[in-house]
């Protein structure tokens, strides 16, 4: 079977990495072409170029990129079309992957699926019916997605989020971390700027000031950035700044499974989390570390989309819970002090968000199939339906 496989950004790696390992134990004569990153990667996939040229998010932010990511698009298309494949999957990145899918559905009856439903729950409800003009089957990563899907005709199938089978730092995992950057027992407050340039640019020094702030009453904690590689550089220039002697894990400085590690014992260990809105705050549920999420985007994107927003959250985990327990500063409120003053209230209150991330992980499937197994059957049905 050959499957064409797409994705854009670190999350969407993660995904289609899982996927593709369940793809091969359930269909061993698999054979992948694609666009991905590390973990895709680490799966057999020949990536078609670097995927971080795709992770641009926002309506203003992809301007300046237009011609570049026009280029890539056209490159993309041109390969699906001559792989041939069974299956074309697209993972997120709805920009990019739903133009591919759309212009290779124009010439061609290969079988489409995207993986994580568009969010018409919270913005832009017509999403989904546009959708359904090139997209046959979507595998939804929350547990009230599929009827929106089906309303507009496609097939839709809830696979869980990988989140909940990945593994969890061990106390070794945790020791071996502490020792490797001389933390001692000091309290971690983890600090995740975004994984993408624009975020990283907005948000540190944002945060930097926050810090600035909120270490002046807790000097005891020390701060630990864990960088995504394509930003690793980046988030180190912007954090020269900041208070508290920072520390970075930087994955281009280690090998894949410390880099991992690393990171897993960081989330394991931390005390409290401030972090940009996104997937994280799904990792971060699964340790079980407080957080409070804050994201800023371009003012013009913000003017634009504040209109088409149906939601009051923007946490992951406020949506899944049905809570609203994880403290969000977005845009306006993305500012300094109100950061500060929200990581005091959580670090005060440290267990008021633990009952909501334990419902989060169940909601997402914890204890069931693996989602990268269940996305896997759920791909396989669709073709052989088809």
């Amino acid at each position: 079977m050959r499957v064409f496989i797409l994705a854009g950004e670190p999350s969407g790696d993660r995904l289609g990495g899982a996927l593709m390992a369940g793809m091969k134990a359930l269909e061993p004569n698999v054979a992948f072409s694609g666009v991905g990153g590390p973990t895709m990667m680490a799966q057999g996939l020949d990536s078609q170029f670097p995927m971080d040229e795709l992770s641009v998010m926002g309506l203003v932010e992809v301007l300046p990129k237009y011609f570049q990511l026009k280029r890539r698009l056209d490159e993309t298309i041109a390969a699906v079309l001559d792989c041939q494949p069974h299956v074309l999957i697209t993972i997120d990145s709805p920009d990019f992957s739903l133009r591919v899918a759309k212009a290779v559905k124009e010439v061609s009856n290969v079988t489409t699926v995207h993986y994580v439903a568009p969010t018409v729950w919270a913005w832009r409800p017509k999403r989904a019916a546009k959708m359904a003009k090139m997209i046959d089957h979507v595998l939804a990563l929350l547990p009230f997605e599929p009827p929106y899907m089906e309303a507009e005709g496609m097939t839709c199938d809830f696979v869980g989020h990988p989140v909940v089978n990945e593994p969890l730092a061990s106390i070794e995992e945790i020791a071996t971390f502490r020792t490797a950057y001389e933390l001692g027992e000091a309290p971690i407050l983890l600090v995740l700027p975004g994984s993408r340039r624009g975020e990283v640019q907005r948000l540190a020094p944002i945060f930097g000031e926050a810090l600035t702030t909120y270490l002046t009453k807790n000097s005891d904690l020390r701060i630990v950035v864990p960088a995504a590689a394509p930003v690793a550089g980046l988030v180190q220039d912007a954090i020269s700044d900041w208070p508290g002697a920072p520390i970075v894990i930087d994955p281009r400085q280690l090998d894949a499974d410390t880099a991992l590690s690393h990171k897993r014992a960081a989330f394991g260990t931390a005390e409290l989390a401030l972090a940009a809105s996104g997937t994280v705050s799904l990792e971060l549920a699964a340790a079980k570390t407080p957080m409070v999420m804050a994201y800023k985007t371009q003012w013009l994107t913000w003017q634009i989309a504040r209109h088409m927003i149906l939601t009051d959250t923007a946490s992951l985990v406020n949506l899944v819970s049905e809570t609203r327990v994880v403290p969000e500063c977005l845009n306006a409120d993305c500012a300094p002090p109100r950061i500060a003053a929200e990581l005091q209230q959580v670090r005060q209150h440290p267990n008021t968000q633990v009952e909501a991330m334990t419902l989060t992980m169940q909601r997402l499937g914890l204890g069931g199939e693996d989602p990268g197994l269940r996305a896997a059957r759920s791909v396989l049905a669709k073709v052989e339906r088809r």
